[in-house]
């Protein structure tokens, strides 16, 4: 997967979202603004070179530097060496491959590969992401999606949830 995927998936996992599907437009400003703020770590405004690089990796992401440097080329319209939140906005908006992006960011949740999520997966993506979440947290978010009562979120649930809307009680939770 390229790093400028990479970032998409990492922003649907921020946001709880699929960003770049046709579901793109219910993104609102304030959700895409609370993702673009976990990226911009100095909170300066802007997402630097080394704050994609921390977040790419952070979700797992073995991404050399030439790929991290070619993404940030890629997302940087005004060539300022950084990343806007309006380009942020612009990549998360860009309909590239719903299915594709979707499954991409299942699979950052999936580390171990076995087609299903665990609340230990969870809780480890989303401390990896500075967003705090205790492992009872997340035991409760999973119950909230978790359509077959195994404990996990497999991908069809996953895909129910980021397409009805289910994610704003699953970050609430």
């Amino acid at each position: 997967m390229s790093a400028t995927a990479n970032l998409e998936s990492s922003a649907a996992v921020g946001a709880g979202a699929d960003c770049t599907s046709s579901h793109a437009q219910s993104t609102t400003d304030a959700e895409l603004q609370k993702v673009f703020d976990q990226f911009d770590t100095n909170c300066d405004g802007k997402i630097s070179l080394e704050e994609l690089s921390k977040v790419l990796s952070a979700v797992g992401s073995v991404t050399s530097r030439d790929d991290v440097q070619r993404a940030m080329e890629e997302i940087d319209t005004d060539r300022d060496g950084f990343i806007s939140l309006a380009e942020f906005s612009a990549l998360c908006q860009s309909n590239s491959s719903a299915e594709t992006d979707l499954r991409d960011a299942f699979d950052l949740y999936d580390m171990d590969k076995n087609g299903l999520v665990s609340a230990s997966e969870l809780h480890l993506v989303l401390n990896r992401l500075n967003m705090g979440c205790s492992l009872e947290d997340c035991v409760r978010m999973i119950t909230l999606v978790d359509c077959d009562g195994d404990g996990n979120v497999n991908y069809a649930e996953f895909k129910k949830m980021m397409t009805t809307g289910t994610i704003a009680n699953f970050s609430s939770a």
